[in-house]
């Protein structure tokens, strides 16, 4: 996370909603064969707990189980050029906002993990298609079993949560003022709202 305080997102409910609302990540994990990382849909429980799955024939699988892991989910983000501000002697830089979860995964039983994959497809498909949505019941019968064994499971208890969210909050109002007009020019609608955010959550 950025080390300046001033980007600091400290509310950890907020955090985990924004990972919720994400809900997709990059679950990383070391171990004495390397460094891994996983391109992942997860679910946030409502306890705060974070639920995903991998393919047992992805090369992270069997480094997951009862490790400690770094969950990384990103949101908004933009170039900033140095010629948006009214001040002399700024340098470009990047606007994101970002979450990290820290834990151990534990191994989902494989109830669990018919649960959590039902769970993500109620939710997505209730977003996208809720008039005719998708259910594992317009499987042909024994097929969707066969290719959950093909899948892993896990659960992630919260030990850390880091935010940030980085929007040029810590400027003076003419350079955000500035920062605005210029990703209005870029035609950044959602960075003027995180901005705007910001601003409020500031006042």
């Amino acid at each position: 996370m950025h080390p300046n305080r001033a980007f600091a997102w400290e509310d950890r409910d907020a955090a985990l909603r924004f990972a919720a609302d994400r809900a997709f990540a990059h679950v990383f994990t070391a171990s004495e064969k390397g460094m891994f990382v996983v391109h992942v849909p997860i679910l946030v429980t409502d306890e705060g707990q974070v639920l995903f799955h991998v393919s047992r024939r992805n090369r992270i699988a069997e480094h997951l189980a009862d490790r400690p892991v770094l969950i990384s989910v990103s949101g908004r983000e933009a170039y900033q050029s140095a010629n948006w501000y009214v001040s002399e002697n700024q340098v470009p830089t990047w606007h994101y906002e970002a979450v990290e979860i820290e834990g151990i995964a534990r191994p989902l039983s494989d109830e669990a993990l018919v649960e959590l994959l039902d769970r993500l497809s109620e939710r997505f498909e209730g977003l996208h298609q809720p008039a005719q949505p998708w259910t594992r019941g317009k499987m042909t019968p024994g097929k969707f079993e066969a290719m959950t064994k093909a899948i892993v499971g896990f659960e992630v208890e919260p030990a850390e949560i880091r935010g940030t969210r980085k929007f040029n909050q810590h400027k003076s109002a003419d350079d955000l003022a500035a920062t605005i007009a210029g990703q209005e020019g870029a035609g950044r609608e959602d960075i003027i709202q995180a901005i705007g955010e910001m601003t409020t959550t500031n006042e």
